[in-house]
C-alpha cells in the first residue's frame, strides 16, 4: 500500500491533471514514474483536444468575419491574414486561377516583403503551388529549395529566394469540384507541417473558396450561404462534442479525487451514453458493470486490440485499458445505436482514467501480497519464533489455532504466479492466507477436508488453465506448517507423475501412492479405509470374511482352490464372496481395487504380527 507521502503525491498529480496544469507542471511534480508517465499522456491528450478546440473556434471566427465582409479585396486580405495567424507562420498568400491563361497568379499576401514574389505567376505543375493547382491536392515541405518532388523554375525559385521562404504548405481552394485557387502558409525557417495543420489550412481554404465564389457569382450566393451554414453547424456540433467529452473527463477525474473506484466510472459511463458499460479484468472476468448487460457477453482477445484504440465488434464498443503496454483490462460499452466522435472520446477518456485507478489498486494489492508472501515463507521455512509467527498470521487475519488445510497450487507452464495468486486468493476467501513460495502458491484454508478442498480448487482454477492442487491436513498451529508443506509438495509431484495434471487430491486419497508420498504414512488409517467394512462385519457376526478374502487371493482368485485351503465347500466360498461384494462394492475384484485390498491385507498382517 502506498505510504502517506506517495498517496499525497498521486493525489497532487491527479489534481494537476484535473485542473489543466501544463506539461511542465506535471513533469516537475514529485510522483512515481509510471503515474507521472500516465499523467503526461493524459495531459498531452488534453492539450491536443484544447488545440483542436481553439482551431475550430478560430475557424468559426473566420467564418463570421468572411460572412460579414462585402468587399472582394477585403475578403482576400482577411483570408490570408487569418491563415497566417491560424497557422502561426511568417507569411501567408493566395493565388487565384486564371482560366484564360491556364495558370495562377498572386492575388493577396500577408507578411510578404518582396515585390518580385508578390508579382509571381505559377504555371500548372510548376513549383509546389503549380503542383497543388494541377492535382487539386495539398502539398507541403519543410525545405522547398532542396525538395526534388517539385518542378523548380528560375522565376519561382528567384521569387521564393528573394522572400527568404524555406517551408511551404499549400492547399487547393475548391468548391463543388471547381478549382478556384491555392492558399499558402510559409515560413522563413525550416518547419515540418503536421497533418493536423494541413487539414486546418484545408478547412480555412474551404471557407475562403466559398466566399470567393460568392463574389464571382451572385446567382450562387444563396447556395454558398447554405454551405457556409452547414460548415457552421458542423463546427458547432464538434465544439459541443469536445465540450461534452471534456465535461465527462472532469466527472471521471472528480470520481477518482473523491475516492471513487471503477464502479463509479462504469456507472457514469452508462449514464452519459444511455447504454450499459462493463469493465473486465485482464483474464476476461467481469470486474464492474452498470446497466442491462447481456449475459452472454464475451471479451475480445488481446489479438483483436489492433492499435489499442476504441473499436467496434458486433455492436459492442471495446476500449483496451492499458498502461505502458501492460494490459490491465477491457472497457466494453453497448446498448446504444452508435457512438459519435465526442462519445468515442468519452469512452477512451474513461479507459485512461480506469487504467490510472487500476494502477493505484494494483500497487496497493501488490504491496499487501508481498507482505503475505513473506509471511507464508516465514511459516513454511520456518523463520522466527513460534510466537512471532502466530502474531504475524493473526495480523494478516488468519487464525492458526483453528483447524486448517494446506494447499500447494501449481499452475501450467504459461500461467503467471501473479494471476495464480489472484485467482487462488479469490477462491480461498478472506479467512485464508495465500502466498507464493518456491515457484508455487501456498494456501492455508480453514477446514478439515483437504481432499475436497484440493479437488474443488483444482476444478475451479483449471477452467482457465490446467492447475494441480495438493491438499494436506487438517492441521493446527504454525509448527505443523513446514511438514505439511513438504508433504504437499511431494503430493503435487505424485499427482503429476500419476498423470493427474489439472486435478486435485490429498495424499490420503491416493491409495497406496499416498502412503509413498506421505511424510508420516498412517498405515492403520489406510487399512481401515480399505478393509473397515469387512473387519466390522466379522467382529459383529463372528465370521471370518477376512480369512476367506486372504485365501481367495492366495489361491489366484479361484473359489475352488480357496475352498480347498479353507476346508469348506466351494458354494460356501461363493456365498462369502457375495457378502464381500455387498460390503466392498461390486468393483472390488477389478485389478486396481484388488491390488489395494491385497496390500491392505498384507499391511494388516504386519501390524498384527508381534515384534
Amino acid at each position: 500500500m502506498p505510504d502517506a507521502e506517495e498517496r499525497d503525491q498521486l493525489l497532487h498529480l491527479l489534481d494537476l491533471v484535473a485542473s489543466g496544469a501544463s506539461v511542465g507542471d506535471v513533469v516537475a511534480a514529485p510522483a512515481p514514474t509510471r503515474a507521472r508517465e500516465l499523467a503526461l499522456r493524459i495531459t498531452h491528450e488534453r492539450d491536443a483536444h484544447l488545440d483542436r478546440e481553439a482551431a475550430l473556434s478560430a475557424l468559426l471566427d473566420i467564418a463570421r468575419e468572411l460572412a460579414t465582409e462585402s468587399d472582394p479585396a477585403g475578403v482576400l486580405d482577411a483570408i490570408v491574414r487569418r491563415a497566417r495567424i491560424l497557422m502561426r507562420t511568417d507569411l501567408a498568400y493566395l493565388t487565384l486561377y486564371d482560366p484564360e491563361r491556364g495558370d495562377t497568379f498572386m492575388r493577396a499576401t500577408d507578411g510578404s516583403i518582396s515585390a518580385r514574389f508578390q508579382a509571381l505567376r505559377l504555371a500548372l505543375g510548376d513549383g509546389l503551388g503549380g503542383l497543388v493547382a494541377s492535382t487539386h491536392k495539398p502539398y507541403w515541405t519543410a525545405d522547398y529549395t532542396n525538395d526534388e518532388r517539385f518542378a523548380h523554375t528560375a522565376s519561382i525559385d528567384s521569387g521564393v529566394g528573394d522572400e527568404g521562404i524555406i517551408a511551404i504548405c499549400g492547399t487547393p481552394l475548391i468548391v463543388e469540384s471547381h478549382f478556384v485557387g491555392v492558399l499558402f502558409a510559409a515560413n522563413r525557417s525550416p518547419r515540418p507541417f503536421t497533418r493536423e495543420e494541413v487539414a486546418l489550412l484545408g478547412s480555412l481554404a474551404t471557407l475562403a473558396a466559398v466566399t470567393l465564389v460568392q463574389t464571382r457569382a451572385r446567382a450562387d450566393a444563396e447556395q454558398a450561404v447554405k454551405a457556409l451554414s452547414q460548415a457552421h453547424e458542423t463546427v458547432r456540433q464538434y465544439a459541443a462534442g469536445v465540450e461534452k467529452a471534456a465535461a465527462a473527463h472532469d466527472r471521471f477525474a472528480s470520481l477518482v479525487l473523491e475516492g471513487g473506484g471503477v464502479d463509479g466510472i462504469t456507472k457514469s459511463l452508462s449514464e452519459l451514453l444511455g447504454g450499459w458499460a462493463v469493465l473486465a479484468d485482464e483474464t476476461g472476468e467481469r470486474r464492474s458493470q452498470s446497466g442491462p448487460v447481456p449475459e452472454d457477453l464475451g471479451v475480445p482477445t488481446e489479438e483483436a486490440w489492433g492499435t489499442g484504440r476504441l473499436f467496434e465488434v458486433d455492436g459492442v464498443y471495446v476500449a483496451p485499458v492499458s498502461a505502458m503496454r501492460d494490459r490491465l483490462g477491457t472497457l466494453l460499452v453497448g446498448g446504444v445505436e452508435s457512438l459519435s466522435d465526442p462519445d468515442r472520446r468519452t469512452v477512451e477518456r474513461a479507459a485512461v482514467v480506469t487504467a490510472l485507478v487500476l494502477l493505484f489498486e494494483r500497487a496497493a494489492a501488490d504491496s499487501r501480497q508481498q507482505e503475505r508472501n513473506r509471511l507464508v515463507s516465514d511459516l513454511v521455512s520456518p523463520r522466527g519464533t513460534v510466537d512471532d509467527r502466530v502474531s504475524l498470521a493473526r495480523s494478516a487475519g488468519f487464525d492458526p489455532h483453528r483447524p486448517f488445510c494446506l494447499l500447494v497450487v501449481r499452475g501450467d507452464v504459461g500461467t503467471t504466479t501473479r494471476s495464480l495468486l489472484l485467482s487462488t486468493s479469490t477462491l480461498a476467501g478472506e479467512d485464508a492466507l495465500v502466498g507464493a513460495h518456491d515457484g508455487a502458491v501456498v494456501a492455508l484454508v480453514p477446514g478439515e477436508d483437504p481432499d475436497a478442498l484440493a479437488k474443488s480448487m483444482a476444478a475451479l482454477l483449471s477452467r482457465r488453465s490446467e492447475t494441480t492442487v495438493a491438499g494436506v491436513g487438517p492441521i493446527t498451529g504454525v509448527t505443523a506448517v513446514p511438514e505439511a508443506h513438504a508433504e504437499g509438495v511431494r503430493t503435487v509431484r505424485a499427482l503429476l507423475a500419476l498423470g493427474r495434471r489439472g486435478m486435485g487430491g490429498a495424499a490420503t486419497e491416493l491409495g497406496f501412492a499416498g502412503l509413498i508420498v506421505s511424510s508420516e504414512p498412517d498405515i492403520g488409517e489406510y487399512v481401515e479405509r480399505v478393509l473397515g467394512p469387512i473387519v466390522d462385519y466379522d467382529e459383529r457376526r463372528g465370521t471370518d470374511l477376512l480369512g476367506t478374502l486372504t485365501a481367495y487371493f492366495a489361491a489366484g482368485a479361484s473359489p475352488r482352490h480357496a475352498a480347498g485351503q479353507l476346508h469348506v465347500h466351494v458354494n460356501t466360498v461363493s456365498q462369502r464372496l457375495e457378502r464381500i461384494s455387498a460390503l466392498l462394492g461390486d468393483t472390488w475384484q477389478r485389478p486396481d481395487r484388488a491390488l489395494e485390498i491385497q496390500l491392505a491385507l498384507r499391511l494388516r498382517d504386519l501390524l498384527l504380527t508381534p515384534r
